[in-house]
């Protein structure tokens, strides 16, 4: 059976998380972001912020977790599996962060493909910087944009998520996948 790989991206503080949640309690099979998990591994060897002090390495090493986690969608006993961020997400925030990157990063985002992309977009009544947040509201429309012309470039059409409640949410991108 050949699953389908959802993405559900956004920029920070869009809702991806509590829509990933209900999704899980509604069935779902998902897929987690991984970005906090390698911030923490790089914290307990001594690296403060591996994305500040060594911004190519921590873009490497979510570039390599999205592609285990692509090659892990394909483990799940279920047709369709939700990934919140995908390999084109890399791609966005170094552009957005003005980063230079070596081909192989474009090139995973052409080799590394899904079925569907669900782009959250920003919303400032929800929107809250906190400390594992620190963007601004500006910000993260900026990161949006380089998400959206990131996906656009890789050839896909993402499909914009109404605002609305998170069941509202879910329901537009259920409706959305057949």
């Amino acid at each position: 059976m050949k699953k389908k790989k959802i993405v559900i991206t956004g920029g920070p503080g869009t809702g991806k998380t509590s829509i990933i949640k209900v999704l899980e309690e509604n069935g779902y099979h998902c897929l987690h972001e991984i970005s906090r998990q390698i911030t923490l591994q790089a914290q307990k060897e001594g690296i403060d912020q591996l994305f500040l002090a060594q911004p190519l390495l921590f873009s490497q090493k979510l570039l390599e977790g999205r592609i285990q986690q692509h090659a892990e969608a394909d483990n799940f006993d279920s047709e369709v599996v939700f990934i919140d961020r995908g390999v084109p997400d890399v791609v966005a925030y170094m552009d957005y962060f003005g980063n230079e990157y070596p081909p192989l990063f474009r090139e995973a985002c052409e080799q590394y493909s899904y079925d569907a992309v669900f782009l959250l977009p920003p919303w400032k009544e929800i929107y809250v910087s906190d400390n594992e947040r620190y963007e601004s509201f500006e910000q993260a429309v900026s990161i949006h944009d380089h998400l959206e012309d990131n996906y656009k470039k890789s050839g896909y059409n993402p499909i914009e998520v109404p605002t609305g409640s998170v069941e509202e949410r879910f329901s537009f991108i259920i409706d959305h996948l057949s």
